[in-house]
């Protein structure tokens, strides 16, 4: 399939342009014919983009965040909102939209409605833009005759998700940058800095502290290996990632995120919050519990709590609660288990769910609040250690030479 830029004036008479994917040109002139534009221009995605042309027919520089979507179903929610007919919604937002790869999928999301599809089977044909959670909420709003509705929940839920995740990972940017660059900084004083005062320190054949003689062998291998370290570091982290791909990589990954320390509670309240919105979000919408338990055990993001759904899933076809299923497990908490009983008793489960969203939401906004208040004296505490003991370690046999003097 290749993709072709266009330019082109709809029924009303309205200049629009976006970007079609089609087996030739021939067929991306048919389908915008079939939406009733006329052509003024049309050209091969790339064709005339010098190097980000280029690149982008590679498929670079074409991601589609999580930030596009929600900033989509928010835009969907107010049209529908609105009364706009879903063709004509989708049409403002292929010439409205800047991200080219969203832009790539909504013309053809739009092109398959227009060819007799449902939304809902249109954007399943685009995993990689729609999760099947988003399209299970759509096709619940279709046959419930509540589409408006439902991108109104979705709006609302992918913020709430955005959010959520977006606080918890800026808090470790800054702690992570500052640390690379000093790693950074300390290699560089290895390779540049030390091994001069190193010479300077043996030829005086002093004999030198065991920390001393530690930094300068450390300084020697840098030097003298440095470019077998950095292949090993290189390699070492292409096995990381392809082991993250196994099962029993995505296991280890997953309880390591869960008990690493203060990390750990963040993430483990992050997954039981992101489990209680999405079958908040999905039973309420009119989806089947089970099915839920099926969505959210694909979106959850950590392995031991997909694993943890799935038995789920059995325990609840074989007539069990789930209230029950999640009470054997170690990484749901009491709370969650009890809460969620009580809302199967009282036929509120969506309402408590929601609570219980709401509540580890909350709990993560401190945790996450509470550790960038404590990143900023333990990065200080953390780095002055480190060149403490560069200094001491260089200093001290020098100022020891010339005490001799």
């Amino acid at each position: 399939m290749a993709q072709f830029n266009y330019k082109a004036r709809n029924a009303e008479g309205k200049e629009t342009v976006g970007v079609i994917e089609a087996s030739g040109l021939d067929a991306a002139v048919a389908a915008l014919q079939r939406r009733n534009f006329l052509i003024t221009s049309i050209e091969p995605v790339g064709k005339g983009g010098g190097i980000f042309g280029f690149l982008s027919d590679f498929g670079l520089f074409e991601s589609i965040k999580q930030k596009d979507i929600v900033i989509l179903s928010r835009q969907l929610a107010t049209l529908f909102d609105a009364k706009v007919p879903v063709v004509e919604s989708f049409k403002i937002l292929v010439g409205e939209t800047e991200n080219h790869a969203l832009k790539v999928k909504l013309a053809q999301v739009l092109d398959d409605i227009q060819g007799g599809l449902p939304m809902s089977r249109a954007m399943a044909k685009h995993p990689d833009a729609f999760s099947r959670f988003y399209v299970a909420m759509v096709m619940s709003g279709e046959e419930a005759g509540k589409i408006q509705e439902i991108f109104e929940f979705l709006a609302a839920y992918l913020e709430r998700n955005y959010d959520l995740t977006s606080k918890a990972r800026n808090a470790l940017i800054y702690p992570a940058f500052v640390f690379f660059v000093f790693i950074a900084v300390i290699v560089l004083m290895m390779v540049y800095v030390i091994p001069p005062i190193s010479s300077l320190l043996l030829e005086t054949g002093q004999a030198l502290p065991i920390y001393t003689r530690i930094v300068m062998a450390i300084s020697d291998v840098l030097v003298n290996f440095g470019v077998i370290v950095l292949l090993f570091v290189a390699a070492f982290t292409v096995f990381l990632v392809q082991y993250a791909k196994t099962e029993s990589g995505k296991l280890y990954f997953a309880r390591l995120k869960l008990n690493f320390p203060v990390i750990g509670g963040i993430y483990k309240k992050i997954y039981l919050a992101r489990i209680a919105d999405n079958l908040h979000t999905l039973i309420s919408g009119g989806i089947t519990v089970v099915r839920a338990l099926e969505i959210t055990s694909e979106v959850v993001g950590n392995e031991i709590y997909r694993r943890i759904m799935l038995d789920a899933i059995e325990a609840v076809k074989g007539g069990s609660m789930i209230s029950d299923a999640f009470s054997k497990y170690d990484a749901i908490p009491p709370l969650l288990s009890q809460m969620i009983k009580i809302g199967e008793a009282t036929g509120k489960l969506d309402y408590i769910l929601g609570s219980i969203s709401n509540f580890y939401t909350r709990e993560v906004t401190n945790l996450v609040d509470n550790l960038v208040n404590l990143i900023e004296p333990i990065l200080i505490i953390f780095l002055g250690l480190g060149v403490g003991f560069l200094a001491v370690a260089i200093l001290l046999p020098i100022y020891s030479i010339s005490a001799g003097f």
